[in-house]
């Protein structure tokens, strides 16, 4: 079972449309933030740390899938809840619930891989096994 992080977001006017409802990206945007914030709160280095000691940069979106529920608006606090849904070899899904309060505002997932430079061509990335270590940090 996967650890869940809860990232708080203070909805600003700039977030919202001209009709005064946040713009759809900026639920993508959250919750690529609350994913980084998992991570971290799971104990894992920041990617700029784990760059220089084990030559992973990060976790790379493949895929994401949304589904908006009710609109939010400036000046609302959101809770983006963050946790893993399931591990493969190379990839992971990880479940983003946003709500405020108890309300049901958009949920997503995310699947993700582990990088690395790709060797023999620095301009390359190339995904890498799941690490176990980091695995067993945030389960």
């Amino acid at each position: 079972m996967s650890k869940t992080h809860i990232h708080r977001v203070e909805v600003a006017f700039g977030d919202c449309d001209p009709a005064g409802i946040v713009f759809f990206p900026n639920f993508s945007k959250w919750m690529d933030t609350a994913s980084l914030a998992f991570f971290m709160a799971c104990d894992v280095p920041p990617w700029r740390e784990l760059v220089k000691t084990r030559g992973i940069i990060g976790t790379p979106l493949l895929e994401i899938h949304t589904r908006f529920v009710k609109a939010a608006t400036y000046g609302q606090t959101l809770d983006v809840h963050t946790s893993i849904e399931s591990w493969a070899a190379k990839t992971f899904r990880q479940r983003h619930v946003i709500k405020r309060g108890d309300d049901l505002i958009c949920e997503g997932t995310e699947v993700r891989v582990f990088c690395m430079r790709d060797a023999a061509d620095p301009d390359r990335i190339r995904a890498i096994p799941v690490p176990d270590d980091i695995k067993a940090l945030c389960t």
